[in-house]
């Protein structure tokens, strides 16, 4: 299937497309997004990798990395939902890890499938489960935001402290605070 899917880089001057646009709403809760227009913006001003996966002309999904000095931090990752449960995902995510976690422990942090009072737990297990079998490990490491748990996994067996995962979500946040138009947040 990896050799199905054409990769395409996405920039500020092609993230405007409504395929990308729906496909990023849709994919989230509303509480775990920020608009996109905002994440377009943040293209120009971070290290970040936003990928589309293009199967002939038809968008099959995309994956947007965060490129940190100690982490590939795998920020949002969709696929279209009536392609879920095809092997697109776990091929999209072959790619990724096989670009980035040589250069730097790859980590995502997914709604954390323990939390209690979740509205998904079944989702969650499954999104757990399916890092695990592509050779992510849970550090042990949550944090929660807006009241949903998350929590982190990694490529690497070293250790993932909680101040890792405040680094990283501080340096969104100074990023995000230095946006322009960002005075009233």
């Amino acid at each position: 299937m990896n050799d199905m899917l054409r990769s395409v880089e996405i920039h500020s001057g092609n993230a405007d497309d409504r395929a990308l646009r729906e496909l990023y709403q849709t994919a989230f809760p509303a509480e775990e997004q920020i608009p996109y227009n905002e994440l377009i913006h943040l293209l120009d001003i971070m290290d970040i990798d936003y990928t589309a996966y293009y199967e002939g002309d038809g968008l099959v999904g995309f994956m947007i990395v965060l490129r940190l000095p100690k982490y590939n931090w795998g920020w949002y990752f969709a696929v279209r939902e009536e392609l879920r449960g095809k092997g697109y995902g776990q091929a999209i995510f072959t790619l990724t890890l096989d670009k980035y976690s040589s250069q730097r422990p790859f980590v995502v942090d997914i709604e954390s499938p323990w939390q209690p009072d979740a509205p998904n737990p079944e989702q969650r297990r499954r999104r757990h489960g399916f890092y695990l079998r592509n050779g992510l490990k849970d550090t042990g490491a949550n944090r929660t935001y807006s009241g949903i748990t998350f929590t982190i996994m990694s490529s690497s067996d070293e250790p993932f402290t909680q101040q890792d995962y405040e680094d990283i979500v501080t340096a969104l946040r100074n990023a995000w605070e230095n946006m322009p138009g960002q005075d009233n947040r």
